[in-house]
């Protein structure tokens, strides 16, 4: 691991080696698993207020993150995020770290708490280490999730209120 910093959009083909092939398996996001680049680079960098890449020592872009308003109006105090890791750098800590991050920039820009929407439940993982981060599961969406393997199976929401250091 080395940094994150704000994407740029010569970025975005290496973000997209690393979207596309977890889009496409559709066991994590609820994005239509054939998304082309196209629709992909407006979800992922044209909606997001900003978006991150997590980039080694020479300069290899190994995970990606959006930080974006949950909702308008009344809800935009709360931001969302989503998250990926390439293949090949999962398990160097880039999503914690991303977590992290995004945290501190959430605060930054004026947020005051997280919310991860549609979290699907078969993502061991990505539960286990976001409630390291102090989220919490404040809501279960019965069979909400299509997942190809397991059939439907349940989304989480997913939430934490920020201090102001934003971090754990």
């Amino acid at each position: 691991m080395s940094s994150i910093r704000i994407a740029e959009p010569a970025d975005w083909p290496a973000i997209w080696t690393i979207l596309a092939p977890v889009f496409a398996a559709g066991e994590t996001y609820a994005y239509a698993r054939d998304i082309d680049a196209t629709d992909a680079r407006r979800v992922w960098m044209g909606k997001p207020e900003a978006t991150f890449v997590g980039e080694t020592s020479d300069g290899t872009i190994a995970a990606t993150y959006y930080l974006i308003a949950n909702q308008p109006g009344q809800g935009a105090h709360v931001a969302n995020c989503g998250y990926v890791v390439a293949e090949a750098a999962r398990g160097a800590g880039w999503a914690s770290a991303m977590c992290e991050h995004s945290q501190r920039e959430a605060v930054a820009r004026g947020f005051r708490a997280m919310q991860y929407n549609f979290v699907a439940e078969t993502n061991d993982g990505a539960v286990r280490l976001w409630q390291k981060h102090g989220f919490e599961i404040v809501g279960r969406l019965p069979g909400a999730f299509c997942h190809p393997r397991a059939g439907d199976v349940d989304a989480l929401v997913m939430y934490k209120r920020l201090t102001e250091s934003g971090a754990d």
